[in-house]
């Protein structure tokens, strides 16, 4: 079956509420379709939607944030930040079509994008112990950071470098060559 990642467009919404409802209603983390629109307004470039044959299947909300911070859940997006940091706000694959790579075509796109555009580290909160299947994905726990309640319990803060879309060095790497290694526990 083909599957294509596409830009979000307006008449994709009712399908990515539908997603965000089925794999975050029952731990009570839906944030509705108002705050999912204004976080894709906020950076269209790096938001998408998978589709699967002709079923939208997927989606992937990303946008910039000051690294160590994260989208309020009870808000609408009413900035618009000037970061080097990317965050993945949310990434969902139909709950029939997971463990197919789905999720990794998703987030392939994003990191070509984030190297294209210039930025330096990808963040995310891993929820419902989703941070195994991002450690996985190299992403790093920054333990000293502890989301709010409202992204559910043992949510966890993790970032990852984007390679530099010419040399495929990342700052951090490039960094640590000159300067004593990074220390990324905060707290």
């Amino acid at each position: 079956m083909r599957v294509t990642v596409r830009a979000v467009r307006g008449g994709d919404w009712d399908a990515v509420v539908a997603l965000e409802s089925a794999a975050y209603g029952a731990a009570g983390l839906t944030e509705g379709r108002a705050a999912l629109e204004s976080r894709a307004a906020a950076s269209p470039a790096t938001c998408f939607v998978l589709d699967h044959g002709n079923r939208t299947a997927g989606y992937l909300l990303a946008l910039p944030y000051p690294m160590f911070t994260y989208p309020d859940l009870d808000r609408t997006e009413d900035v618009v930040f000037h970061s080097r940091n990317l965050h993945l706000h949310d990434l969902v694959v139909a709950e029939d079509l997971r463990r197919r790579g789905l999720a990794g075509i998703l987030l392939g796109r994003l990191l070509t994008v984030a190297a294209a555009k210039g930025y330096a580290t990808v963040s995310l909160v891993a929820v419902g112990g989703s941070d195994i299947f991002w450690a996985a994905q190299g992403f790093r726990a920054h333990r000293g950071i502890t989301p709010p309640a409202g992204y559910g319990t043992g949510a966890v803060y993790m970032s990852l470098p984007v390679p530099d879309a010419r040399t495929g060095r990342t700052e951090l790497a490039d960094a640590s060559a000159h300067q004593a290694p990074i220390n990324d526990e905060v707290g």
